[in-house]
């Protein structure tokens, strides 16, 4: 799987194309949408720079009204960080009072595969940004997240082809006592995903995150063991839903969840892109659906068997 489309929604407002927008007769109220502010990332000589787009966005919309902000691709984001992207949006603090939620890298794969999208520390936002409640965040290579604090942030989304461990052990150290929503894709070693269920300790713990309802530890090479780590992890028992989709989970994973703590209070466990045998998807359904839970086991996978007695499996998103 690959990513093929744009977000449509973002933090609870559908996403509109600054460009499209600002060729038509009438703007919207700025609050009303998302505003998507994008580059191309193989920029000819008469594509507009993502800074001056940005510029043109400040001068034309009703900045103080703007409460989400989509920033898609920018010129050669496979070989260029978004340090310049995040410079600017923090330079627009004073402007983007109302700003309440960021993406940063809404791009598909004909833009710029998610493993080559070149992030950068992005936690400044955050400092310039108080009132942030949604921060997301596609690609992880050179993605830094040291640890922080911030009072009001509701959800976090960070989406990789490989999170990096440093980045992972940021992120679960930080101090975000307003957290509802986490989800991390933490992908395959190829693209950077060294990470262990170690790094996720105080985040597993509960110590971490009081407020968190929804988890995703999702798109893991290691999924068997981040589930065997999350069967007994305190965090479970706040949790409302848990995902753990997109990864390379096995039959020994789920019978690990199974075998640990009472999964029956969740309203969602979402194993979705899985290699679980019917037999295992039969187990899972009858222990948690008759109490509420829904059990989302859709686009089961086969693993691939070269002849050489090797056999592959694959998360949903790499490269």
């Amino acid at each position: 799987m690959t990513i093929g489309a744009y977000l449509e929604e973002f933090h609870g407002l559908p996403v509109l194309d600054f460009a499209d927008a600002a060729s038509a007769d009438a703007l919207p109220d700025a609050a009303a949408v998302a505003w998507r502010v994008s580059g191309a990332t193989y920029r000819d000589g008469d594509d507009p720079e993502w800074g001056g787009l940005f510029e043109d966005f400040l001068k034309t919309v009703d900045t103080h009204r703007v409460r989400a902000i989509v920033v898609g691709g920018w010129e050669d984001a496979y070989d260029t960080s978004s340090a310049a992207i995040v410079t600017a949006l923090i330079a627009a603090n004073d402007r983007l009072t109302g700003l309440e939620a960021v993406f940063l890298g809404d791009m598909t794969v004909e833009d710029c595969e998610i493993s080559w999208i070149v992030q950068s520390d992005v936690t400044p936002l955050l400092a310039a940004y108080p009132a942030l409640r949604e921060l997301g965040v596609r690609g992880g290579s050179g993605l830094a997240f040291p640890s922080v604090r911030h009072a009001g942030l509701e959800t976090l989304v960070v989406e990789t082809g490989g999170l990096g461990a440093e980045v992972v052990r940021g992120i679960a150290g930080s101090d975000l006592p307003a957290l509802e929503r986490l989800e991390l894709w933490l992908g395959t070693d190829e693209y950077g995903g060294d990470s262990s269920p170690a790094d996720l300790a105080p985040l597993l713990s509960g110590e971490a995150f009081p407020a968190l309802r929804s988890l995703g530890l999702c798109n893991s090479v290691i999924e068997d063991q981040v589930a065997a780590a999350v069967a007994s992890a305190p965090v479970v028992a706040r949790l409302d839903r848990l995902d753990l989709s997109m990864g390379v989970l096995t039959d020994e994973g789920a019978a690990a969840l199974l075998d640990g703590q009472p999964l029956t209070h969740l309203r969602e466990l979402d194993l979705a892109h899985h290699y679980l045998s019917e037999a295992m998807r039969e187990r899972l359904t009858a222990a948690l659906a008759p109490h509420g839970v829904r059990v989302v086991l859709d686009d089961p996978q086969e693993p691939e068997d070269d002849g050489d007695g090797d056999v592959w499996r694959y998360v949903a998103v790499a490269e």
